[in-house]
């Protein structure tokens, strides 16, 4: 599988449906986009919903049918690829035929694109040679990947009744088997960090092997936070003679959905170490890769394969997204949230989507809602919330955790719970009672609030879809979850596809007439502020928890000091290298100010 970009970008995974159908929306246009493919259920009823639409036969897969999951993965990728095709074909065809629809395609192109210019050129003489011209397109154009997720912590066991299926019918596992034997020629982007069981199941699969010149069927990416992690998991999957074939780095706290916090290591300085390193990372994980598929047999590539670098997490302005193509120099930039926003691109109803255009600062936080227990990236006033606060005011907390996708909490029958679900709340505020006596009100009121704050996230990461194309919503209403990062604070408005695309590439800008920091402050500004509520009310804390608050603001002290020497060695101008600095004296000032050893050891 060889692919050449139109683009300098890609649309990340969002959630569970909100970019089921990216693909089928934007992949014409040469955009790569990620589908989450954990949710069988959604993928099945967005298959039925599509078939229709575009007149294509389909059989349902009931539940009942063995390996339901994979199979209806598989199915639905089969039919978002037949689609992208047919659409892909049809819009050359345009391009050939409507001179207007040319302008406005390559007007999204990057403006120093190669691609661009040689369309440009022979667009002009495409009415004496319009059979060239379409051999061109032919030849030089490729629609978007179709990417597939799986969150791997995402993979609890599953069971017929009360017997309890192999590990190759996990959830997880069942997504992997479903691609794999999808007709797709993509990428898997992994997610949420190393699962040995689910990535030792890779090598079942031949299609994730590489040929003797270094070419896939399907490829291996890894969305990690750091160097160390990267190294870690890309060797873990070298000896076993599999691939990775990009990194997918993404800011700890300056994303959407879950965030997970590094030790206070920033991007920039995580960047600059792989873009030193990645040399001697594509050199050790070969050198693996070749013993390993020596060992099996399998052909050996005769030079390492490629092996890409990206990153995701706040960008918001063509110069940002400039500085980290040139100065990083990475593959591409992800920009998720502020396409919830482009309606052409993802599935979101039009209600949640004006709750996001309406969004301010403080509207945007991290939340303990999510039931895997990480901080998970959230807008006040969601309809979820509504519902989750009646049901509390009701003394009905918790949900009736129809999917039970994140039931990963032990139980003694080995089955699990959902610590979002009515039984598991009910169940841990009755313990809760039993202590009252022993507790002082605003304990009583903390660890409540612990109990049920909890939400069904399965339900609620798939609902706008449905209200957007809409299905039935059957069962407990659950309402939307939608999980934006806070750089969605600095868009106020629906946004067309058109103008979306060429605010990243200098054009028009989008950006609402608020104050904005540069995206690498605006992290570290999440940062300090995670340390502050980490720290905050505690008079006592471990000796480990001690060293840990240390080391997390020794880092952001050190991400600093680099920040400090970045700004003033690139290219920035001189007004906002100012700011920049005075930004940065700001939050070192507050770092300072923080006083870790003024908390007694407990």
């Amino acid at each position: 599988m060889s692919r050449v970009n139109q683009h300098t970008f890609h649309i990340p995974v969002m959630g569970l449906a909100y970019t089921v159908d990216t693909p089928i929306r934007v992949a014409q246009f040469g955009i790569s986009s990620v589908i989450s493919i954990v949710d069988d259920e959604l993928l099945e009823k967005m298959k039925v919903f599509y078939s229709k639409k575009f007149q294509i036969p389909f059989e349902e897969i009931s539940q009942k049918v063995t390996d339901y999951r994979a199979l209806r993965i598989t199915s639905y990728l089969n039919l978002v690829d037949r689609i992208v095709k047919e659409k892909f074909e049809g819009f050359k065809a345009e391009l050939a035929e409507n001179a207007q629809s040319f302008e406005r395609f390559t007007a999204m192109l990057p403006s120093a694109s190669q691609l661009k210019q040689k369309l440009d050129a022979c667009y002009r003489d495409h009415f004496a040679a319009k059979e060239k011209f379409k051999a061109f397109l032919d030849e030089h154009l490729t629609s978007g990947a179709i990417d597939v997720n799986i969150m791997t912590k995402v993979d609890k066991d599953n069971f017929n009744k009360h017997e309890k299926l192999p590990v190759m019918f996990n959830d997880a596992h069942a997504a992997l088997r479903g691609f794999a034997q999808s007709n797709l020629q993509s990428a898997i982007v992994l997610s949420a960090g190393m699962n040995p069981r689910l990535y030792s199941y890779f090598e079942q699969f031949p299609q994730f092997f590489p040929t003797v010149d270094g070419q896939f069927q399907k490829k291996i990416i890894l969305k990690v936070s750091d160097f160390r992690s990267a190294m870690i998991q890309g060797n873990f999957l070298a000896k076993k003679g599999l691939w990775v074939s990009e990194y997918r780095i993404e800011s700890g706290l300056n994303c959407g959905g879950h965030a997970f916090a590094t030790e206070g290591l920033l991007l920039g300085p995580i960047l600059e170490e792989f873009r030193q390193k990645k040399e001697q990372l594509q050199a050790d994980s070969f050198e693996l890769l070749a013993k390993a598929l020596t060992a099996k047999g399998l052909d050996v590539p005769t030079n390492a394969p490629y092996l890409g670098i990206t990153v995701q997490g706040g960008v918001g302005t063509a110069a940002e997204h400039d500085f980290l193509l040139s100065h990083y120099e990475v593959d591409a930039v992800g920009w998720g949230s502020p396409f919830l926003l482009v309606p052409e691109a993802t599935s979101t109803d039009k209600a949640t989507r004006e709750l996001l255009a309406k969004g301010k600062e403080a509207d945007f936080y991290l939340s303990n809602i999510s039931p895997l227990g990480i901080a998970f990236n959230t807008i006040k006033g969601t309809t979820n919330q509504l519902h989750h606060d009646h049901r509390i005011a009701t003394n009905k907390p918790g949900s009736s955790c129809p999917k039970k996708l994140l039931a990963l909490h032990a139980t003694s029958d080995g089955k699990g719970i959902c610590t979002a679900s009515h039984k598991y709340q009910e169940m841990k505020l009755a313990e809760l009672s039993e202590q009252y006596a022993q507790l002082d009100a605003a304990t009583i009121e903390k660890k409540t609030r612990e109990i049920t704050e909890k939400a069904c996230l399965c339900v609620g990461l798939a609902n706008a879809s449905y209200l957007e194309h809409g299905l039935p919503v059957k069962g407990q209403q659950q309402g939307v979850v939608i999980c934006p990062g806070p750089n969605l604070a600095y868009f106020d408005k629906e946004i067309s596809l058109f103008d979306m695309v060429r605010h990243i590439y200098g054009g028009p800008s989008i950006l609402a007439d608020r104050m904005r920091p540069h995206m690498l402050i605006k992290e570290l500004q999440l940062y300090v502020n995670y340390l502050l509520r980490e720290m905050e009310g505690l008079e006592q804390a471990s000796a480990v928890q001690l060293k840990k608050w240390e080391t997390f603001r020794s880092n952001l002290l050190g991400g600093i000091a680099y920040y400090r020497r970045l700004f003033l060695e690139s290219a920035f101008p001189e007004n906002e290298r100012q700011t920049l600095s005075l930004q940065l004296q700001r939050e070192e000032q507050e770092l300072e100010r923080i006083t870790i050893g003024t908390v007694q050891l407990a």
